[in-house]
């Protein structure tokens, strides 16, 4: 991978973010089809996949996609994981906490990422190796020595995880007892890419899908970042049930405490 196809991803995004640009805040609170419980689709998702894909294919025509409102299809080997508006819910009520994600995935494993806030035009990128840049900026590596009580947590409702609603209400309540505040914010891609810049120190969030995460997990990996399922193995982002990712020193104390609640749950299953 190179920074000249890297180039390329991002002027795409950025064309189809000063799209989604034009239309925030056009329809009226409510707006949007409903996939399935609180998951909503609207014509700029679709228009926005439509953009990307095109462009994708033109930079890189061997290459399959994975993308949220189309599905795989092509190079099982080599593809691309998209999700044009990762946000839905947020920009349909007119919440400017939305995002582009996309990945490039050769033999399983993210080597290209690209996360972009449109309304800030903050664009966070990485190539397997290189480290994690912001506006162009390199960021340094996570602090080792920062501890739970010092961090800031984020995580996301389990509106996927009816079943595990039961253990995020207590989970969550106990975390805050020991760290410094929590935040959910409606776009998983951004939470990660905060976690590896440092702006999140830890997060945790059940039923992500690939297209949520497989950006953040190679920015993640670059910034020197934990990343585990609920058992504290390696995560695996097409089926683990839940993700705990954090600074070197936070991820395991975060992930005990999360562990206790879930995974009592899980095993019942």
């Amino acid at each position: 991978m190179d920074q000249q196809l890297l180039d390329g991803v991002q002027q795409l995004v950025e064309e189809t973010g000063a799209y989604q640009c034009s239309r925030f805040r056009v329809l009226p609170p409510g707006k949007g089809t409903r996939k399935q419980v609180h998951e909503y689709v609207s014509e700029v998702d679709l228009h926005s996949e439509e953009m990307l894909l095109s462009g994708l294919h033109k930079l890189l025509p061997d290459a399959g996609t994975l993308a949220e409102e189309t599905g795989q299809s092509g190079n099982e080997s080599l593809y691309w994981i998209v999700d044009p508006l990762d946000g839905t819910t947020n920009f349909l009520s007119g919440l400017d906490q939305f995002s582009i994600s996309v990945s490039l995935v050769q033999d399983g494993s993210p080597v290209l990422g690209i996360v972009y806030r449109p309304q800030s035009r903050e664009i966070y990128r990485s190539i397997k190796g290189s480290g994690l840049y912001l506006n162009g900026k390199k960021l340094l590596k996570a602090n080792p020595q920062l501890a739970l009580h010092q961090a800031l947590i984020g995580t996301g409702f389990p509106y996927r995880s009816a079943d595990l609603a039961s253990a995020f209400f207590p989970c969550a309540q106990e975390v805050l007892t020991h760290c410094r505040g929590i935040r959910r914010m409606g776009s998983a891609a951004l939470d990660l890419s905060y976690v590896a810049s440092g702006f999140l120190q830890g997060f945790w969030e059940t039923d992500l899908k690939s297209y949520d995460v497989a950006s953040g997990l190679l920015f993640l990996q670059e910034s020197g970042c934990l990343v585990t399922n609920g058992q504290g193995k390696p995560y695996d982002m097409h089926r683990d049930r839940l993700l705990v990712c954090g600074w070197p020193a936070v991820q395991p104390e975060l992930l005990k405490i999360v562990k206790e609640y879930y995974q009592p749950v899980l095993e019942a299953e």
